[in-house]
């Protein structure tokens, strides 16, 4: 390929990134590996109006680790009940239910540790925090007074995170 070409080439993808405006972070130097991959799938199985992916690998402090990922097509999102998920939403709704979430996955997972917490509140304040985030199912109570949160909702919690960031 000639160079004139070649600088042609660079030019028009250059165009097309900066009209996509394409600001989604990046991980390492691929390209949208995983958007590419998913369009590809939607292809192969007929979808006429798209889908989500979110997927994630996760090593937590306490060495733990968890692999998942979840997709759905378009139409089974924006056709759905939305008020369905008021409840998981409220639950991470507040900043102590947030930073109970932080401290459980980061090794504190007793009740007695989180009350040791400075910042949280009494220890009623805590435990109504605490139900409310097992009954949105964010957390399930793994023996008597320790908390985890539940594998499956280990990703999903982290994608909400990080969707929430401006």
């Amino acid at each position: 390929m000639e160079l004139e070409e070649r600088v042609a080439a660079l030019e028009r993808r250059l165009a097309a990134l900066e009209q996509a405006d394409r600001a989604a972070p990046r991980l390492g130097e691929g390209d949208f590996w995983a958007l590419e991959g998913l369009k590809e799938q939607l292809a192969e199985a007929g979808a006429q109006t798209g889908g989500v992916l979110f997927t994630g690998a996760v090593r937590l402090p306490t060495q733990e680790q968890y692999e998942w990922q979840y997709g759905l097509l378009s139409e089974q999102l924006l056709d759905g009940d939305w008020s369905d998920a008021a409840d998981s939403f409220a639950a991470l709704g507040h900043a102590v239910r947030l930073r109970l979430l932080r401290e459980i996955l980061g090794g504190r997972r007793t009740a007695a540790e989180l009350t040791e917490l400075e910042g949280l509140g009494t220890t009623g304040q805590i435990y109504h925090h605490l139900r409310q985030l097992t009954a949105a199912g964010w957390l399930h109570t793994a023996s008597r007074g320790r908390y985890e949160v539940p594998g499956a909702r280990v990703v999903p919690l982290l994608v909400v995170l990080a969707a929430a960031r401006p």
